[in-house]
């Protein structure tokens, strides 16, 4: 159980080493340890940030991009796996909460890749992960949509924590799911869009993290990508191409308060961080007026339904031995955690 108990939050604003795997996942170690080193109890990574973002899918065909497309799947994770593994011990390190954006590649096909957010524990213990709900526009070209299987929130210290990424903090029946399992903190990323002349990241960015924190009355931390040389250079072979990466500004980071304020400085296209001390206590009073988890809604004429089953893609029906049912059951536990439902095996009446 919680307890209102202050402490310091960090929103990292990097660069990946682009789709170079082992190289972003040292750097976001890295990070995760100099935001502990400030104090940082609950540190938040970029959205897609290990290996990458899939910008070719705004400027190039689809049949250009295909070939950048296998070169993600190649350099996106498997979770759990190598790069689980050195993340959650960054956090044990760190003794803090971390959550990071990944490429995660899906277990049984070869051309599936899901926008995640993993969670970590100060243990080093892999709570959960979040699977981006629904690609935005051309990220459809690259991502498979997730499931109601990880809206989740995850208990802290300081309150119960609940990630979204990019885009669908502007779903509002995801956000509102959150909030009502009790979210206090909630951890919003995105990637740098330089891509100007349509959409202005930073100001979409401070409207959707301000009106969730207003209306939720709860802490929002924005973690934020940032664009670095070495991706122009890699991705664009054109003058046109090159022009559409350099709009700025395309990236923010900050962290809001219950009153949909900001409670420190922001980070805009560079890369740095933001820490700040965040307070439970200061979400009681705004809940007073309008809270809309418990006496500013009705629930009599209002009725909100998630489905929460795992989706796969084909489920069994056929006995299995109670031994070996045990037996993968085990290795399922030790390997993913209780929030991480196995594609592989599905066992109809169930709940596996």
């Amino acid at each position: 159980m919680w307890t209102f108990e202050r402490t310091k939050v960090a929103a990292v604003q990097a660069a990946p080493v682009f789709l170079d795997t082992a190289a972003t996942t040292e750097k976001a170690c890295r990070l995760i340890a100099a935001a502990a080193a400030q104090g940082a109890r609950i540190i938040a990574l970029p959205e897609a940030f290990i290996p990458g973002y899939p910008y070719w899918n705004w400027m190039m065909t689809p049949l250009d991009g295909s070939k950048w497309f296998r070169a993600l799947y190649k350099a996106s994770i498997l979770v759990p796996g190598p790069e689980t593994n050195l993340l959650a011990r960054a956090a044990r390190e760190a003794q803090a909460f971390v959550v990071v954006g990944v490429n995660e590649r899906s277990p049984v096909s070869l051309g599936t890749i899901f926008n995640t957010n993993l969670v970590f524990g100060p243990d080093g213990t892999l709570l959960g992960r979040h699977r981006k709900l629904v690609p935005t526009w051309a990220e459809k070209l690259t991502w498979a949509s997730g499931d109601g299987s990880t809206l989740r929130t995850y208990e802290t210290p300081y309150g119960p924590l609940g990630t979204l990424a990019c885009g669908e903090n502007t779903n509002t029946l995801a956000r509102f799911t959150l909030l009502s399992q009790g979210e206090v903190i909630h951890i919003a990323n995105y990637i740098a869009f330089p891509f100007t002349s349509n959409y202005d990241m930073p100001e979409a960015i401070r409207i959707r993290a301000g009106a969730h924190s207003f209306e939720g009355k709860v802490f929002t931390i924005v973690a934020c990508s940032a664009m670095s040389d070495d991706m122009v250079d890699m991705l664009c072979t054109s003058d046109e191409q090159r022009r559409l990466m350099a709009g700025r500004p395309n990236a923010f980071s900050g962290i809001f308060g219950p009153d949909g304020r900001l409670i420190a400085e922001s980070v805009i296209d560079e890369e740095g961080s933001v820490v700040a001390e965040i307070d439970a206590e200061r979400c009681i009073e705004p809940k007073q007026y309008q809270d809309i988890i418990g006496h500013y809604n009705r629930f009599d004429v209002f009725d909100l339904r998630v489905n929460r089953r795992t989706l796969a893609p084909v489920r069994f029906s056929e006995a299995m031995e109670p031994e070996r049912f045990a037996e993968r059951r085990a290795e399922r536990t030790s390997e993913a955690g209780p929030d991480l439902p196995d594609e592989r095996i599905r066992l109809v009446g169930t709940s596996e």
